[in-house]
C-alpha cells in the first residue's frame, strides 16, 4: 500500500516524519519514473510553444486533472483555514488537482465518509480514525499530515464554578455529545488528572443549545476543542475572561489532535496527486499561520454570513495553540514523531477502551510530505 511505500524525493535524512524508511521505497522509483517520462515528452515539443507562453506543467494540468474531495470534518469556519486558502489562492489547481471542499458535522462522519468512498480526504481527529481502524482493519485509513500538533480538546467551565483541578469535577454536570472528540478522550484527562471518570455526569444537547444552556449557568462544563468553545461562548455574551480553560494537553496527554486522513486506496492508485494534495494543503497551512488574516477572508469568501473578526481571532487561537509548537518549530507543520504517534496510541486504546494494537506506521505516513524546509514556519 502506498503508506507502506517512500516517497521522499528532496527529503532531509532526517526527517522525523520519515517512519516510512523502515517500510521500504520501491513506489519513489516509480514516481520520479513518470515525472521523467512526461519530462521527456514535454521537453521535445517546449521550444515550440514558448512563444505562446505554455509551459510543460501547464501541458500536465491540461492533460491530467485529479478529482479530490475534501470534508472539513466541522463547519465552515477558521479550522478549515488553510484547505480554503489554498483553494482560493489555486495551489490545488496549479498541482493539476480538481478539489472539492464540503463542510462536515463531525470527525466521526467524516472517516466514515472516505472510507465509504465518499471522499479522498478530510480534517479528522486522529484518535477516532485509530479508533475506526481498529474496528476495520479491511478499511483502514491513513492520516497523511498532522493539522493540530498540540491536541485542542479541552473542558470550559466558568471561572467562578470553584473548579480548579481535574478532581474538582467529580459530581459535575458536563455538556458534550457521545461522537464529540473532547467527550471520547476524556478518560486520558481524567486518568492523567486523577479523576474517576464515572463520577461525571454527561449532557447531551445540540451544541448550539448547550452553549445557550451554558450561558445561562446551567450545568457545570462543556467538552469542546478550546477554540471552538471560546468563540461560541463569546457569541452568546459569554467573555473570555470568565472561563477557565482545561486543555487536555496541560495534563499530560501526548495525542495529535486533527490530522489529514485519507484512504490507502486512493494513494495507492493516485501516488502522484497524493503528494501534490498535501503539498498543496501544506502551502496553505502555512500562508494561513503567517497571515490569519488572509486565512479569515478566505473562510468569509467561502461562507459570507461569517464574521471575519471571529473567525481572524479562532484562527489566531488555533494557529497559536495548536500548529506552532516546540516540535513544528524543529520539524515543520504536518510533521509527526514516531514517540508521540505510539503515545497516542495507546491513550486512544485506551480512552475508548479497545482492544488490539497498532504500530506508529499503521497510522501515519510522512511519505507525501515535501521536503523539511517546505514546511517550515516562518
Amino acid at each position: 500500500m502506498a503508506h507502506e511505500k517512500d516517497m521522499q524525493r528532496g527529503k532531509t535524512d532526517n526527517h522525523p516524519s520519515d517512519i516510512s524508511e523502515k517500510i521500504g521505497n520501491d513506489t519513489h522509483q516509480g514516481t520520479s519514473e513518470e515525472r521523467r517520462h512526461f519530462l521527456k515528452l514535454a521537453g521535445g515539443s517546449a521550444l515550440a510553444i514558448a512563444t505562446a507562453g505554455v509551459t510543460p506543467f501547464n501541458i500536465l494540468r491540461a492533460r491530467s486533472t485529479t478529482r479530490i474531495r475534501f470534508n472539513l470534518g466541522w463547519r465552515v469556519e477558521a479550522s478549515g483555514a488553510g484547505f480554503l486558502l489554498a483553494q482560493q489562492r489555486g495551489y490545488y489547481e496549479a498541482e493539476g488537482l480538481n478539489v472539492t471542499i464540503d463542510a462536515g458535522n463531525g470527525s466521526a462522519g467524516a472517516i466514515t465518509a472516505v472510507a465509504g468512498g465518499a471522499y479522498e480526504a478530510a480534517s479528522a481527529d486522529i484518535g477516532t480514525m485509530i479508533e475506526y481502524n481498529l474496528a476495520n482493519p479491511e478499511q483502514a485509513l491513513i492520516a497523511a499530515a498532522i493539522q493540530y500538533d498540540s491536541n485542542p480538546n479541552s473542558l470550559l467551565v466558568r471561572a467562578d464554578s470553584g473548579i480548579e483541578e481535574p478532581t474538582d469535577f467529580a459530581g459535575k454536570q458536563i455538556i458534550g455529545q457521545p461522537f464529540n472528540a473532547s467527550r471520547k478522550l476524556f478518560p486520558v484527562f481524567a486518568r492523567n488528572g486523577g479523576l474517576d471518570q464515572e463520577s461525571v455526569e454527561w449532557i447531551n444537547v445540540d451544541p448550539g443549545l448547550g452553549n445557550q444552556l451554558f450561558a445561562r449557568g446551567q450545568h457545570d462544563a462543556m467538552a469542546f476543542f478550546f477554540f471552538t468553545g471560546l468563540l461560541n461562548l463569546k457569541a452568546v455574551g459569554v467573555g473570555e475572561d470568565r472561563i477557565r480553560v482545561f486543555r487536555y494537553s496541560d495534563y499530560g496527554m501526548q495525542s495529535y489532535g486533527n490530522a489529514i486522513v485519507m484512504d490507502p486506496r486512493f494513494i495507492d492508485a493516485n501516488p502522484v496527486a497524493s503528494e501534490a494534495f498535501i503539498r498543496a494543503t501544506a502551502q496553505g497551512w502555512l500562508d494561513a499561520i503567517a497571515n490569519p488574516a488572509a486565512g479569515a477572508a478566505a473562510v468569509v469568501a467561502r461562507e459570507p454570513l461569517s464574521d471575519r473578526a471571529i473567525e481572524e481571532e479562532r484562527l489566531r487561537m488555533i494557529v497559536d495553540g495548536t500548529m506552532i509548537t516546540e516540535d513544528t518549530r524543529q520539524n515543520g507543520w504536518g510533521t509527526a514523531t514516531e514517540s508521540r504517534l505510539a503515545g497516542t496510541i495507546e491513550e486512544v486504546i485506551t480512552a475508548f477502551g479497545l482492544e488490539g494494537s497498532l504500530s506508529p506506521s499503521d497510522i501515519f505516513t510522512g511519505s507525501l510530505l515535501p521536503s523539511r524546509e517546505a514546511l517550515m514556519i516562518s
